[in-house]
């Protein structure tokens, strides 16, 4: 069959499935909403939690970096997985004893404040809509490629989807479809990674076949150094980035996961705090399966495009590569009117000068959306039309099942924490959850809106996300349970310089004009939230020394909270 005729088989019948789920369960009360009732059972939320996780940026982004980026990619991976260790020893038993349905619902309680309260509510805000912005990126990319539609209209398709199931099912709805997207997601990266892994270096396993030879007896990263460096790219095996913003970056992509507030809501969704630790164990476990992958993937992926268009005819390339130009992401330009594309570095001058002497060349001449990666990959590496189809279907599952997650974030900030906690604390059950639907019917049209026109790649959107949770939450909530001393007053101010100093240097040097000389130390965008929460820890710090101490009873608050046992 051709292409087309399966994808739109793989993908209607994904999605019915998802649509069948969400209508089954559906919410009928603010509990099943909200957190599912708390009766989801630890493996099916490990799951559910891999999905909400591993997001459009894990399954399409990550190995798309890796693949442009190579060894420095590496701090995608080590921030993603470390921080998900982090959450899940650290914070989720801890999170789920105290037992309220939100995170600005636990900041609020434990500093003991309407403000604080809605200071983490602007922070829940801002992160979840810049991650949801980046899935909605993901979205457009998935459903222009295998529709061969503009890239807005693939994301005005991915939000009639979300609308539907998320404004319908609430968490209830949303946890049982997301353990359906997580089995179409990871069967979807698995399949294609092990047919490549055979097809180039006689391995089954990718994450062996990473480090295996090519036909030729040459090791496949030996071989991919040589291709790279040839044309004025540096080595794919060595890191290219400071060893000061790596770090920051690799630190807040950790520390942000530990204040995610729509991974955190997980942990919420079952019956006790032992379920907690049990679903934090297998959620490690299935997101594991794909992040070991990743690696290979991405240099899979990059040797292929290389050696298939690399001073290739134009006219004689195969149909994945006009079906990709016209979605607008990927793009060639013939500059020295050869009919041939010439693929380079032609950032490096002195490369570029000594190319257009010797073989007259005028510029690299291909643009690539490093989003693209894992869905062409199949195509490039000319599997069969099922497989190219399949993972289509699953990036889609990926960037859906997050996208649905920070939606309901959104959503239960604005009319649980705002409307029931604060404006209107005697608004009616059915009131409240009328509520929760207006707002994640607004958010996710806003979102799609924004998703038009990210900041960056789907993997650098998702990362400024991460940025804001590190510098706002996390010391909020690691200080709320391991300090009974920090008081309302540091906590809020803490919050407020953290956020708007993090929120402002992203601003800055993504529309403000800024430029990478200008960074300080040389930490990038990706990378200053580990720096707004080492100012957010000093602010809080200072300032509850010189203010009141908690009042008694929250400091046995704290003190009940930090036995994790129900």
């Amino acid at each position: 069959m051709e292409l087309q005729t399966w994808t739109f088989i793989i993908v209607g019948l994904t999605f019915a499935l998802y649509l069948a789920i969400a209508w089954w369960s559906r919410a009928s009360s603010t509990a099943e909403f909200y957190v599912a009732g708390k009766g989801i059972h630890p493996i099916t939320n490990g799951m559910a939690t891999a999905a909400d996780w591993m997001s459009a940026a894990s399954f399409l982004s990550m190995a798309g970096l890796i693949s442009f980026m190579g060894y420095q990619g590496a701090q995608y991976l080590m921030g993603w997985t470390g921080g998900y260790v982090l959450l899940a020893l650290l914070l989720a038993p801890y999170l789920r004893k105290f037992g309220k349905y939100t995170v600005p619902d636990f900041i609020g309680e434990r500093y003991y404040s309407q403000v604080a309260r809605v200071v983490a509510l602007v922070c829940a805000l801002f992160v979840s809509f810049t991650y949801v912005v980046g899935q909605m990126k993901g979205v457009g990319v998935a459903f222009a490629g295998f529709l061969n539609i503009p890239f807005e209209w693939g994301i005005t398709i991915g939000v009639g989807i979300v609308f539907f199931y998320a404004v319908l099912g609430g968490m209830k709805g949303i946890t049982y479809t997301q353990v359906a997207q997580y089995c179409v997601l990871i069967f979807a990266y698995l399949v294609p990674a092990i047919f490549i892994s055979v097809l180039m270096v006689g391995n089954p396993i990718p994450q062996l076949g990473l480090g295996g030879t090519l036909s030729d007896g040459t090791y496949l990263l030996d071989k991919l150094d040589q291709v790279v460096t040839d044309l004025g790219f540096r080595e794919y095996t060595t890191s290219h980035a400071g060893k000061v913003d790596l770090f920051f970056v690799t630190a807040a992509l950790m520390l942000g996961t530990a204040g995610l507030p729509h991974v955190i809501v997980r942990f919420f969704t079952v019956k006790r705090v032992s379920d907690a630790r049990r679903s934090a164990g297998w959620a490690l476990l299935f997101i594991a399966i794909l992040y070991t992958t990743a690696p290979a993937i991405g240099a899979f992926a990059r040797t292929n495009l290389i050696q298939t268009v690399q001073d290739k005819n134009y006219s004689e390339m195969p149909a994945w590569f006009s079906n990709w130009e016209k979605t607008g992401l990927l793009a060639f330009t013939d500059k020295n009117n050869d009919g041939k594309i010439q693929y380079y570095n032609d950032q490096n001058p002195e490369f570029a000068t000594k190319m257009e002497q010797e073989k007259g060349w005028k510029g690299s001449e291909l643009t690539v959306d490093r989003d693209i990666m894992v869905l062409a990959n199949p195509s490039i590496a000319n599997l069969p039309n099922w497989v190219v189809a399949l993972v289509v279907a699953g990036g889609l599952a990926a960037a859906l099942s997050t996208a649905a997650g920070l939606l309901l974030v959104i959503s239960t900030s604005i009319s649980h924490d705002l409307l029931k906690k604060w404006l209107r604390p005697n608004i009616s059950e059915k009131g409240e959850l009328r509520a929760a639907r207006i707002a994640i019917s607004v958010a996710v049209i806003v979102a799609g809106y924004a998703g038009v026109n990210p900041p960056g790649f789907v993997a650098q959107v998702v990362a400024f996300a991460f940025g804001l949770a590190a510098a706002s939450f996390f010391p909020a909530i690691v200080m709320g349970i391991f300090s009974k001393r920090m008081n309302m007053q540091g906590a809020v101010a803490g919050m407020l310089v953290g956020l708007i100093f993090t929120a402002g240097y992203i601003f800055y040097f993504k529309y403000g004009g800024g430029t990478p000389a200008q960074y300080w130390f040389g930490i990038s965008p990706e990378g200053i939230g580990t720096m707004g929460m080492i100012f957010n820890f000093i602010v809080a710090i200072t300032v509850s020394a010189f203010t009141p101490p908690p009042p008694k009873e929250i400091q046995e608050l704290v003190e009940s909270i930090r036995i994790p046992r129900a």
